[in-house]
């Protein structure tokens, strides 16, 4: 009977918890606050860049020969490969001979029956001579053998000439170097039968030697005879400068390229066949005042392109739509949408939002930090005589 009071007081508490319980379910939960986030800031200004055009050349020698055989044949032997170094009348090729000979053999034969016919028709003029001065032929019979002994010796002539020209045919079958160089192609093999003219071994001599390059037919009138070319060569050494000797007269029909030549200078120690960056003077523009940012400030938004500029009085950052005009380097010109004196945010610009509160990142931080640190492990060391000496701890001995 005396157990009634403790059982309402019981469920008056039990009603009052489950009353909290459901108070604190209905409440929402703030929200966490956005951290502040530390970016790195550069302060906009101008300076100078420089625009031109680049195009890639090759170093080629000045004087390049494709050498072929001037009669046809069967080539028997090739002495030289590719990159070897020749001099001048050294034999770099043969054909087979055999014909050449025999043709020249025939010549010979035909040279001796004309002498003979030319020595028989001496004679006989000879003799009719004689007798015309005795009276006892006519003058037309003496004049028929004067022509005939001039016949004779036009055929001596013809067939001594024939014999001069199978001679030298019977020589053709050597290809000769016609002066030093370096040998640059080798378009014909052993046992392979070429006609007369055909191209066997390409030979780029000694001497002067051009940069060529190609530039498109709307760039073609800012390069003029005489100009001046910065070559580089691509291993990163000084750039030598070549001057403009040649412009193509017409475009090329497939590429639509014109060709341009420059000459380099005789003590230019550039290797034929080598890849060089031409830099023609009238492609190129004098220095500018412009606007550059690295491409790590550089935000897509949908076609445009964004940057965060920060607001440094209240310390937030907002989108700047710019226009980016082309890149130098590691940075891009900046057209326009950005002034002088603005803070562009250059790191750190996909994890930021319209208004967010922000501030400046310092470098020093990470040294402070690294001083505390390196404190804390010095107290540590000073309070635990152990580790005080490294060198007394390694020596310490065992107990």
């Amino acid at each position: 009977m005396h157990s009634s009071p403790s059982i309402a007081r019981l469920s008056g508490l039990s009603l009052t918890i489950a009353l909290a319980s459901l108070l604190l379910a209905c409440s929402k939960t703030a929200a966490p606050e956005e951290p502040i986030r530390a970016v790195k800031v550069m302060t906009v200004g101008v300076q100078p860049v420089a625009f031109g055009l680049e195009y890639a050349g090759e170093v080629r020698a000045r004087v390049q020969s494709s050498l072929g055989f001037r009669v046809g044949g069967k080539l028997i032997t090739r002495t030289v490969e590719l990159g070897r170094r020749v001099k001048a009348g050294q034999v770099l090729a043969q054909l087979d001979p055999q014909d050449l000979k025999l043709a020249a053999d025939a010549a010979r034969s035909q040279v001796a029956a004309a002498l003979t016919n030319r020595d028989l028709a001496a004679a006989d003029f000879k003799r009719y001579q004689a007798l015309k001065e005795q009276n006892f032929i006519s003058s037309a019979e003496l004049e028929h053998r004067d022509t005939a002994m001039k016949a004779a010796q036009a055929q001596l002539d013809t067939a001594q000439s024939q014999l001069s020209a199978q001679v030298n045919q019977a020589g053709y079958a050597n290809l000769l170097a016609d002066s030093p160089g370096v040998v640059t192609a080798v378009l014909a093999e052993v046992g392979q039968v070429v006609a007369a003219g055909t191209p066997v071994i390409q030979l780029a001599q000694d001497g002067p030697r051009d940069v060529v390059f190609v530039v498109p037919e709307d760039k073609v009138a800012a390069i003029k005879l005489g100009s001046s070319v910065a070559v580089r060569v691509w291993a990163g050494t000084e750039p030598q400068t070549a001057v403009v000797r040649e412009v193509a007269a017409s475009a090329d029909p497939v590429t639509r390229t014109f060709t341009v030549k420059a000459g380099l200078s005789a003590t230019s120690d550039l290797a034929l066949g080598r890849t060089v960056s031409v830099l023609p003077a009238g492609l190129q523009r004098s220095a500018l005042q412009v606007i550059k940012l690295p491409t790590t400030a550089l935000r897509q938004e949908g076609q445009a392109t964004v940057v965060w500029v920060l607001d440094t009085a209240t310390m937030t950052v907002r989108l700047q739509p710019i226009q980016v005009a082309t890149a130098d380097g590691n940075d891009i010109v900046v057209a326009s949408g950005l002034t002088p004196g603005m803070q562009v945010v250059t790191a750190g610009v996909h994890v930021l939002t319209p208004g967010q509160k922000v501030m400046l990142y310092k470098d020093n931080q990470s040294v402070a930090l690294t001083s505390k640190a390196q404190t804390a492990i010095n107290g540590v060391a000073f309070e635990n005589p152990a580790i005080a000496s490294p060198s007394a701890a390694v020596s310490a001995p065992a107990q």
